[in-house]
């Protein structure tokens, strides 16, 4: 009993040692740590809302984006264009024939695919031809050398940008560049049979559409 009466009056004798300042400072410090706790709960629930919504839009972008993806491929994959046409013309002019002397020509046939044939002469499209797949085209020019380019594909969309938006009009699956050595023809006949399939009767180079457009 003593032993506990001596511990009370100590306890007791702490207690009365803070001062009436001292304890409306300690109140006022709890006082604006809490404040500050909730102000900082409350932005934090702040933050997580907005993350909730932009996570939200971001959905929602996405969805849209797919639904109008899904709403082209449903639209143009069946489409293709007739053998000789020329969706570039806007851009590259339309194909004018050679059938003088000093006219060379490159033939084109495709089996498997449909294909976007370039031609170009130092660098600047000079012939292009679209060629269904089991069709050919006959391409005809003045004598100099030339290099052929092969844009393959599947659903020909004429909305679509290529070259970052410089030209409209191009596959939408199964897309694939290639190209050949530039090959310097006069009053000849270059011929090309394009197969997509490895063992073809010649090997075309990678390219890409900013460089093969």
């Amino acid at each position: 009993m003593k032993k506990l009466l001596t511990t009370f009056l100590i306890v007791a004798l702490l207690t009365s040692c803070e001062s009436k300042q001292a304890r409306k400072e300690r109140i006022e410090f709890e006082q604006k740590q809490n404040e500050t706790e909730k102000a900082e709960a409350i932005r934090l629930e702040k933050v997580r809302i907005e993350q909730e919504e932009t996570d939200r839009i971001e959905r929602e972008a996405q969805l849209e984006k797919e639904r109008k993806e899904k709403e082209l491929y449903d639209m143009y994959i069946s489409n293709s264009l007739l053998t000789g046409s020329t969706p570039y013309s806007k851009y590259y002019g339309s194909n004018s024939s050679c059938s003088d002397y000093g006219c060379s020509q490159i033939k084109v046939r495709t089996s498997n695919s449909d294909v976007l044939v370039i031609i170009k002469k130092n660098d600047k499209v000079v012939r292009h031809a679209f060629i269904q797949a089991g069709d050919g085209y006959t391409f005809s020019f003045p004598n100099g050398t030339y290099q052929a380019f092969f844009y393959y594909g599947k659903g020909w969309n004429p909305e679509k940008e290529m070259k970052g938006g410089e030209i409209k009009g191009g596959f939408i699956t199964n897309e694939d560049f290639g190209k050949d050595e530039p090959q310097s023809l006069y009053n000849n006949v270059l011929e090309y049979e394009l197969i997509l399939q490895q063992n073809g009767n010649f090997s075309t180079r990678p390219s890409n559409p900013e460089e093969a457009l």
